[in-house]
């Protein structure tokens, strides 16, 4: 199991991951997500803060504080998978350039094909059912990070 993260500053993207298929997803407070991960006894991906020479806002350093509070947390913290953000865009979608919109499309069709495939509806859910907010891109995340590491 592959617990993915999108870490924030006070809530928290996730997806949980066996394999391809996604168990399970949501958004939760950075104090639930920590609880999380110290139970956790798969393996680990946090999307990691990498710098482009911009000015930061306070949100950033307090995300950078939560992303090694859940790093310490795990059982395991050397095995934790830190991706960078532009390694979700390069290897998701091949451009720098690519948005969130382009990232969830490009899930989208990993997982469809097609929109109503993918995510279906409450009658019929596809593998994505229940995705949103910011578990689009801990899924992300975790789909990197386990593409990348075989």
């Amino acid at each position: 199991m592959l617990l993915a993260i999108d870490p924030g500053p006070s809530m928290s993207g996730w997806a949980l991951m066996h394999g391809s298929a996604v168990r399970s997803s949501g958004e939760s407070s950075n104090e639930e997500m920590l609880a999380m991960v110290a139970m956790h006894q798969g393996s680990l991906a946090i999307e990691m803060i990498a710098s482009y020479g911009m000015p930061v806002g306070s949100e950033i350093f307090d995300t950078c504080v939560w992303i090694g509070r859940f790093l310490q947390a795990h059982a395991r913290p050397a095995s934790v998978k830190l991706v960078k953000r532009h390694e979700v865009k390069m290897h998701l979608c091949g451009s720098m350039r690519a948005k969130d919109s382009h990232i969830r499309q490009r899930l989208i069709d990993i997982y469809g094909p097609g929109k109503e495939a993918a995510i279906g509806r409450k009658s019929s859910p596809g593998p994505l059912y229940g995705v949103k907010g910011h578990a689009w891109a801990a899924l992300a995340v975790g789909v990197t990070a386990a593409r990348c590491s075989q």
